[in-house]
């Protein structure tokens, strides 16, 4: 790579170029080069992928980079060869200065995975400086009379190489007169100094004219020269002489303006004018001492002047002469070195360099979130710097080089419940007091979709009137999702199922973005009391999350149904008509016949009551009806007034809002004894035997009644007590605690139609259940019972025993007249199979 027509010189200085030395892994983990200072552009430093262990085809999808901190763009990489080379000029003393060592230190990184190498290049000192004078002449006025073996102190060369490079040689060019006195020791403390070997004469050479040569000891060697005008005086024989040589120092940095830094002291042997002593710097002494230091001429006091600085100069080496004011003056020399302090005023400074804009909340422990890079200018304990991150964050740094950290994700992240973080590293020294820096670093924790949407509660109950409007909206659902932007997108669906013989979405149907939950027909509460079902809500997240919430929709009854008459077993007639045999003998309050009546509706809608209209002409009728129970019986005896043909008209009513009613006709045929038909004796004998068997189980009843009022009040204490112990729980039906049906002061009972659908589960067998109303005292009544006196729904408790009272005489009632109409059809829809409370 030599330019040709280059001279002997530029081929030594090339050949110097291209000596390299790879060098093993250090124990940090660091790769090893070098390459000489001057170098050309393109000369092969080393092959750093290789010895980084990564393969050539890899560098590019890698994004192989290389970052040099405040070195520019010294040093490549070839991304086609993975080959390190100089890629501008580098000059070792501009980087390192006189320091013994100069390295350039880069930072390898890869990404996927992400890696971090450190190499080390070092920059090898050639021979490019020759050794420079401080002036390129120096006049020096020595008396005549000065004695054999005077010494005249001269400044010796500088050289900016190191090492052997910057080894100095000094020659004096011949003469009969002066020889070169060269210090030996490495620091060169006492300066250069001509030694008078013979006695001047300036009658025979008043001026005389010397060369002195300073050669390194680089290969080539370089010179440099300066030229001595020595002009001989006479008279004053005796020169200043100071106390010391070398006066050694110590200064602090940053010293006040006029701080003392030593007061010289020289002494002559001469009397009056010549021993009178002037100090002064040496005429040759570089601008920057004059800048920071100031020397009284009469008293040899030195003091600070300007900035002093340790990170510029740690060694101020200051040439002093003194001279008397004999003609020709004399001169005498010392020399002051001035170590500077290091203070800690200087701050560490932190370099952040962002790997990633966010970190995703499922980010492995480990991984690497910026580099960070610290230095501080101050020495020894005031430049050792430690580096801390905020508390209590999932992140730590890890020192990687030196002063180089990574920081790295130390504990697992939830964006759900922070977001982001604003973390603040700080870099602190070891100075005291100690100086520290901040930097700031922000971290974005992405989202991913680690949450399911939820739903406010696990169940809900709503309740919607029966015949209502095709499509109308009954319920909104709504799920709220932790996530963000479409991972916390909601959309809602119906999960299908059967109700009965048809699909659910037959019933209803929900919006997939509203949640509203739509009545796609009428519902009927005769033929659906409960319509339980599920919706489910996905949000948009990759893969899909989700959760269900249930829906219980209860049907409310609506008075839609009018009551419907049941036939008499054994009775005559057609639709709504009843005939029936009454002896004139029977007393009053004898039952003569009963309507019977049913209403598919529920609640108040189905609670029936019994009238009987007026008979035509005002006359009065011998009969009455029972207000609930329908029971047709004599208010007096009859007599021969009475007509034999009675025309009854029972209006049944239910109690809905409006009331809806049937009419039932009855037709009584009164007979004396021994007028009746056969078929009339069978039946007056069936209804005696009826009355005989009714007397007979009355006594059962009431054996039974209070057996049954035992048994109830034991049950409501139990309940009370465990109502006490526990909190209320949610019934299979729907929240809420069970209520009981009010209807007035006293009760009544409804048979209900076979249900087609069975209650909460929407399946199973058709049932038939006798509906239990009582009483119910408006709020604010004052009905004198203490609440002591009532039942868990607020109902008297003896109220409730006399309810089920009737319940079971009816229930009995019904037995006795089947046993006494033995020719008679049984009661169709009459079977009770339990007999429960409407909640």
């Amino acid at each position: 790579m030599l330019a040709s027509g280059s001279g002997g010189q530029e081929v030594k200085r090339l050949l110097l170029s291209v000596m390299l030395l790879a060098a093993s892994e250090a124990e940090s983990g660091q790769v090893h080069y070098s390459v000489p200072e001057e170098a050309k552009h393109g000369t092969f430093v080393g092959r750093i992928a290789q010895d980084l262990g990564l393969e050539l085809e890899e560098l590019v999808p890698r994004f192989f980079r290389v970052a040099s901190k405040g070195r520019g763009d010294l040093l490549e990489v070839n991304l086609q060869n993975g080959i390190l080379f100089v890629n501008s000029r580098i000059d070792r003393e501009e980087l390192c200065g006189r320091s013994a060592e100069c390295s350039i230190h880069l930072e390898v990184i890869v990404d996927r995975p992400l890696q971090v190498f450190h190499v080390e290049v070092e920059v090898k000192d050639i021979n490019d400086n020759p050794p420079m004078f401080p002036a390129t002449q120096k006049i020096l006025f020595i008396s005549e009379a000065r004695a054999l073996d005077s010494h005249f102190s001269l400044e010796g060369a500088y050289d900016a190489d190191i090492g052997a490079n910057a080894l100095l040689t000094y020659k004096l060019s011949p003469n009969e007169y002066f020889s070169l006195e060269v210090p030996t020791n490495e620091e060169q403390v006492k300066p250069l100094e001509l030694v008078l070997k013979k006695s001047l004469d300036r009658e025979v050479a008043s001026k005389l004219l010397l060369v002195l040569k300073a050669t390194d000891g680089g290969k080539p060697e370089l010179t440099g020269t300066t030229e001595l005008h020595i002009t001989v005086l006479d008279a004053n024989d005796n020169a200043p002489v100071f106390d010391k040589a070398v006066h050694r120092v110590k200064l602090l940095e940053n010293s006040r303006n006029g701080t003392l830094v030593i007061r010289l002291n020289a002494s002559d042997l001469d009397e009056g004018s010549n021993s009178h002593i002037l100090y002064s710097f040496a005429t040759d002494v570089s601008s920057n001492t004059e800048a920071s230091f100031h020397i009284d001429s009469d008293s040899g006091e030195i003091k600070v002047n300007g900035k002093i600085d340790f990170e510029e100069t740690k060694l101020w080496k200051l040439q002093i002469e003194a001279v008397d004011k004999g003609n020709p003056p004399m001169f005498g020399h010392c020399t002051v070195l001035i170590e500077v302090l290091d203070i800690n005023d200087n701050a560490p400074e932190l370099l952040v360099t962002s790997l990633s804009l966010s970190v995703p909340e499922d980010a492995p422990l480990g991984t690497v979130i910026a580099l960070i890079s610290v230095t501080d200018h101050d020495a020894g304990g005031n430049g050792q710097v430690t580096c801390s991150l905020t508390p209590h964050v999932p992140f730590k740094l890890v020192s990687t080089f030196k002063n180089y950290y990574s920081l790295v994700l130390d504990s697992a992240l939830d964006r759900e419940s922070v977001s982001d973080y604003a973390l603040v590293v700080t870099a602190r020294d070891g100075g005291s007091p100690s100086l520290s820096a901040t930097a700031s670093v922000s971290v974005e924790v992405a989202d991913v979709n680690d949450n399911a949407p939820t739903f406010a509660q696990a169940e809900y109950t709503v309740f919607v009137k029966e015949n209502n409007p095709p499509g109308c909206h009954i319920f909104t659902v709504s799920a709220r999702d932790a996530d963000a932007q479409e991972n916390a997108l909601v959309s809602y669906s119906l999960v299908e199922r059967r109700v009965g013989e048809r699909a659910l979405s037959s019933y209803v149907s929900v919006h997939a973005e509203s949640g509203k939950v739509y009545a796609l027909q009428p519902l009927d509460h005769e033929e659906l009391e409960l319509l339980q079902f599920q919706v489910s809500a996905r949000d948009a997240g990759v893969p899909p999350l989700g959760s269900n919430v249930t829906l219980q929709v209860f049907v409310l009854d609506e008075n839609d149904n009018a009551p419907a008459l049941l036939p008499l077993p054994g009775a005559g007639g057609a639709g709504g008509a009843v005939s029936e045999l009454v002896w004139r003998s029977v007393g009053a309050g004898h039952v003569v016949a009963k309507v019977r009546a049913v209403d598919a509706d529920s609640g108040y809608n189905a609670w029936l009551s019994y009238e009987l209209q007026p008979a035509a002409g005002g006359a009065r009728s011998p009969f009455r009806v029972a207000l609930y129970t329908g029971e047709i019986s004599t208010t007096r005896s009859l007599d021969e007034a009475d007509s034999p043909r009675q025309r009854l008209l029972v209006l049944v009513r239910d109690h809905g809002e409006p009331a809806l009613t049937a009419t039932a006709t009855v037709l009584l045929s009164l007979v004396e004894s021994g007028q009746a038909p056969k078929a009339s004796s069978r039946v007056l004998a069936g209804a005696a035997g009826a009355e005989t068997a009714l007397v007979d189980v009355n006594v059962y009843l009431i054996i039974a009644i209070c057996a049954v009022s035992s048994l109830l009040v034991l049950t409501l204490l139990l309940y009370v007590a465990l109502r006490c112990s526990a909190p209320p729980s949610e019934g299979a039906c729907g929240p809420g605690k069970p209520t009981l049906v009010c209807s007035s002061a006293v009760g009544s009972w409804s048979y209900s139609q076979q249900r087609r659908q069975r209650v909460c589960s929407g399946e199973g067998p058709p049932k038939t259940d006798l509906m239990a109303f009582s009483p119910c005292v408006p709020p604010g009544s004052s009905s004198g019972d203490s609440e002591e006196q009532r039942d868990i729904f607020g109902n008297d408790v003896s109220t409730v025993i006399l309810e089920h009272f009737l319940c079971l005489l009816i229930m009995n009632g019904g037995g006795a007249e089947r046993e006494g109409n033995t020719e008679s059809e049984p009661d169709a829809g009459l079977e009770l199979t339990d007999c429960e409370i409407v909640t």
